[in-house]
């Protein structure tokens, strides 16, 4: 198998190169994104729905760059692409988890602004509340995504795929948005200590995430029906 992911990995060279983008840089010019979209919303909104559209607009330039960097990768390219050196990526996972649950705060303090609201404004604003928190989830699993692929490149494997074929990113997109949503593993058992730790903790977020996000759409909800 290590040979095969070589023998990929080399054959696959120039693509990668093509997309790769340091981590830093990704979230580097995500936030910029979002800082721009906060400067323009905030000269007309107030800065609770600023700050969430700023946060909204960091958060789809991530998802949409990974995701165009990785999404047609095959296991070749994903091991060379997961194996690469960058030493600012755990920097720029730790920020954007963290921003990811802030953004929970803001979403609060927004609906708390959408309760003194009405009409089409008060559904407004709960909409981009409700947006951000499903864009929000989908950065955090996207950041364990690309986790779990370097934790099995660098180990060496780690996670039974159930298939000979070297795993590409839809394979560790399918093991990180498995535990967000279900807070567990299903057909592919993890067998190193390392990516069960990182699965572990991957969990225990998703539910704290997941109970936060539950309630929040229900607040959302119940809002709008009593308006």
């Amino acid at each position: 198998m290590v040979a095969s992911v070589a023998s990929e990995a080399g054959s696959n060279e120039g693509g990668v190169k093509r997309s790769h983008i340091r981590a830093g840089t990704r979230v580097l010019f995500s936030f910029g994104a979002g800082a721009l979209a906060f400067g323009i919303v905030a000269l007309l909104m107030p800065w609770q729905v600023a700050t969430l559209i700023g946060w909204s607009a960091s958060a789809a330039v991530f998802i949409s760059s990974v995701w165009v960097s990785v999404g047609r990768m095959d296991g070749g390219a994903t091991a060379e692409f997961a194996m690469r050196e960058d030493d600012s990526r755990a920097a720029a996972d730790l920020i954007l988890i963290t921003a990811s649950a802030a953004s929970l705060l803001g979403v609060a303090l927004t609906l708390l602004k959408a309760s003194g609201e009405s009409g089409s404004s008060r559904v407004f604003i709960s909409a981009i509340g409700t947006l951000s928190v499903i864009l929000s989830w989908g950065a955090v699993h996207t950041v364990f995504m690309l986790r779990y692929a370097r934790l099995y490149f660098a180990g060496g494997g780690g996670i039974d795929f159930n298939d000979d074929e070297t795993p590409n990113y839809m394979d560790f997109a399918y093991i990180a948005f498995t535990i967000g949503m279900t807070y567990q593993v299903s057909d592919t058992a993890v067998t190193v200590k390392d990516i069960r730790t990182t699965a572990l903790r991957h969990a225990l977020l998703s539910y704290v995430f997941g109970t936060g996000v539950v309630a929040m759409l229900i607040n959302v909800v119940a809002g709008l029906l009593n308006r």
